[in-house]
């Protein structure tokens, strides 16, 4: 593990508590104190160079929770010692990193998972395998919306390298992506800040999909003492609608809302983990490949352009 804040802290927990296929072997973590007392509490070593940690002969694989402005040197020191890497999303701050990222991988042919684990949700789940009864998708619309962040370093883009359009949006827009099948070619983008002074907390995109018929808008809000997270696919015959938060899902047909059987809430991270082991231990593709992950970041990165446009652009290629 390297990385063991707020959000490394869950991994750390869930391996030594869910995935028995996952053995921590060892963490990184810049405070000392803080290392030693974490290595302690899971049963393994404490690093506070994950250079080292990377270069320990009985590691094999990497789990890189961290802002990601530090992904680059941390993913290209996994590379050249041959780990599999899983990358907490946002896989990376722009595109132009996301590809030297890409690059340093594939020439090194290091498998890369990307955490993107909306995709993991129990609702998510339920209103993928209601696609097929709703006909041809042309529209999509998905919300998410939060307390404001606790995280100071989110606000400094020097460290978060963009506000909610980089860590909540790709979230959105993987989401998007894997209910429609499509990738994204244009979007308009408008963005607020509430509490925050330095990054967008608030935010509304649209986005027309490849092909010309389907289009997505995207809104995410980190300005209110409330939760949510809203998706809604509109198809041909009938729409789909739910709440990846508050659990709900429902097939509407003209005006009759039949609610859809949503399985047992399960976590998303562990699910990710067993995965991301999956994959290690029979040497099959990663589930959700660096390349998808950077395609969210593109889209992401768009959205930032257009709001300082004014208007709508293209969404880059990777």
């Amino acid at each position: 593990m390297i990385g063991v804040g707020k959000h490394g802290r869950r991994y750390a927990c869930h391996i030594r508590d869910d995935v028995p296929e996952l053995q921590l072997v060892g963490l990184a973590r810049r405070d000392a104190a803080k290392a030693a007392a974490l290595a302690a509490e899971f049963g393994c070593r404490a690093y506070t160079d994950y250079r080292e940690l990377i270069a320990a002969p009985d590691v094999e694989a990497v789990i890189v929770v961290v802002p990601p402005t530090l992904h680059c040197d941390i993913v290209a020191a996994a590379a050249e010692h041959r780990r599999a890497i899983l990358l907490e999303k946002p896989a990376a701050v722009n595109l132009a990193v996301g590809r030297e990222l890409l690059a340093c991988t594939q020439r090194t042919r290091v498998p890369v998972m990307v955490a993107q684990t909306l995709r993991y949700n129990a609702v998510v789940h339920t209103i993928r395998a209601a696609l097929p009864t709703i006909g041809a998708i042309h529209s999509v619309r998905v919300s998410q919306r939060f307390e404001p962040s606790p995280l100071d370093w989110i606000d400094d883009p020097a460290t978060s390298g963009g506000g909610m359009i980089l860590h909540t949006g790709v979230h959105m827009f993987d989401l998007i992506r894997l209910l429609t099948g499509l990738e994204a070619a244009r979007v308009s983008c408008e963005t607020t800040r509430i509490v925050t002074r330095n990054t967008e907390d608030n935010f509304s995109a649209t986005i027309a999909m490849e092909g010309g018929r389907v289009l997505a808008s995207a809104v995410g809000s980190r300005a209110t003492h409330s939760r949510c997270g809203g998706i809604e696919v509109a198809g041909e015959r009938a729409q789909l609608a739910g709440d990846h938060v508050l659990r709900r899902a429902y097939r509407i047909e003209g005006t009759t809302m039949t609610p859809l059987a949503i399985p047992p809430s399960t976590q998303t991270i562990p699910e990710v983990l067993r995965d991301f082991a999956g994959a290690l231990s029979t040497c099959g593709p990663m589930p959700v490949s660096l390349e998808e992950g950077l395609r969210a970041v593109a889209i992401a990165e768009a959205c930032y352009r257009a709001s300082a446009a004014g208007k709508s652009v293209e969404v880059e290629a990777i």
